[in-house]
């Protein structure tokens, strides 16, 4: 049997510690990882343990970044940890709140580059959609993200910084001693930012273990999503290592449509990605599979699509709701939104089949933060309109 080349394309990620002996960031690191840079830097190996789960809970807990506030700590020890270590996270370049309440944030991490983040409150909860790459390798056609070249994966501790950034514009973080409140601002959060989170599965990962750590931000991991766009081998890995729940950026019932639309899908075509997601629930003890179907103007949104579709889950016994997308049109974009009559009978069909078909509010357009708009302000500057249509190979 030939052996099959890695899945996860060759992309840098920015290394722990800063070049000529900077200090080490302790977020983002494993347990592990941080218990042997303690032993590694004059913690006695028989308190190194113990001096983790102190730490562990001043950064996750209670969201310090000043070693000087660790108070359950020797004085002597704090100037140590100062000495060699530092608590840091990505940096809010600015700030734009929707109508709706929606927040976008603009954040630079190491090397100047700069990401995404989206914070949309609800009624009963708050969903904060963070990225987990600079850029984006897939391409999907109808994506604007997708139009900015990938530069990089993210390390775990950009990927959790970006959840402790909005606890802190939130003013989230509880005070030591106080009484637990249990309603949460920030509850939920969700992989579909930008980039393609199974492409950098690693650092999502041991990132995603830090906001599930029940001594720390203690997320459920029913409260945490995934979506991707169908790296088939890394399902399976999600499933055991992670166990959160599963979106699939689906948007197509053919291979046909589906190669352009999600062009992975050549690689891993709807069967090879629907048997995968069979498989999940049963690994994972997860809920039901979300499909994402983002509906596009006479491309993907016909009742024999919808027909299609149904058949698609109903044949691999799938547990699944679908959410439809209205299209978030952008500068270039090639596709227009579906028409609201036309993604209401879409709907229907899928209702009536006996699944969930909610219709997603679109929410945050007017500051470009809505599903498939996120592209960074700065890479946007740098183009202009002719640039982004080539990009997304139309016409000028």
């Amino acid at each position: 049997m030939t052996a099959k080349a890695p899945i996860t394309p060759d992309i840098l990620t920015v290394p722990r510690k800063e070049p000529e002996g900077g200090k080490i960031n302790l977020v983002g690191l494993t347990r592990d990882k941080m218990r042997e840079v303690l032993i590694e830097h004059g913690t006695p190996e028989k308190q190194a343990k113990m001096r983790v789960g102190q730490i562990w809970q001043w950064i996750y807990q209670w969201g310090k970044r000043d070693f000087a506030d660790m108070t359950n700590l020797a004085k002597a020890y704090r100037a140590q940890l100062d000495e060699h270590f530092e608590i840091r996270i990505p940096e809010v370049v600015s700030k734009q709140v929707s109508t709706d309440g929606t927040r976008k944030y603009l954040v630079r991490i190491a090397g100047g580059h700069e990401v995404e983040v989206v914070y949309i409150p609800e009624e009963d909860r708050g969903t904060l959609c963070i990225s987990s790459q600079v850029g984006c390798t897939l391409t999907c056609s109808f994506c604007h993200t997708g139009t900015q070249k990938l530069v990089r994966n993210l390390t775990p501790g950009e990927v959790i910084g970006q959840v402790m950034m909005a606890r802190d514009d939130l003013e989230e973080w509880p005070i030591p001693g106080a009484p637990k409140d249990e309603t949460r601002l920030l509850s939920n959060i969700v992989l579909m930012g930008m980039g393609e989170p199974l492409y950098n599965f690693e650092n999502v990962r041991d990132a995603m273990k830090i906001a599930m750590d029940p001594e720390g931000i203690q997320l459920s991991r029913r409260r945490i999503t995934l979506s991707t766009s169908g790296v088939v081998p890394e399902i399976a890995r999600t499933a055991q290592e992670i166990g959160c729940l599963l979106a699939i950026s689906f948007h197509a019932t053919t291979n046909d449509v589906r190669d352009v639309l999600v062009p992975i899908n050549k690689r891993w075509n709807i069967d090879a990605l629907l048997q995968a997601l069979a498989d999940y629930p049963k690994a994972s003890n997860s809920e039901r599979i979300t499909f994402e179907y983002v509906m596009l103007k006479d491309v993907n949104d016909s009742d024999e699509d919808a027909h299609r579709l149904i058949e698609h889950i109903k044949r691999y016994n799938i547990p699944a709701k679908i959410n439809l997308i209205p299209f978030n049109e952008w500068p270039g974009s090639p596709y227009q939104r579906s028409s609201n009559n036309r993604i209401r009978a879409f709907a229907n069909i899928i209702y009536q089949a006996g699944y969930a078909s909610p219709i997603r509010k679109t929410r945050g357009d007017d500051i470009m933060a809505a599903c498939g708009q996120l592209k960074s302000a700065t890479e946007r500057a740098r183009k202009s309109r002719k640039q982004i249509e080539a990009e997304a190979g139309l016409k000028s």
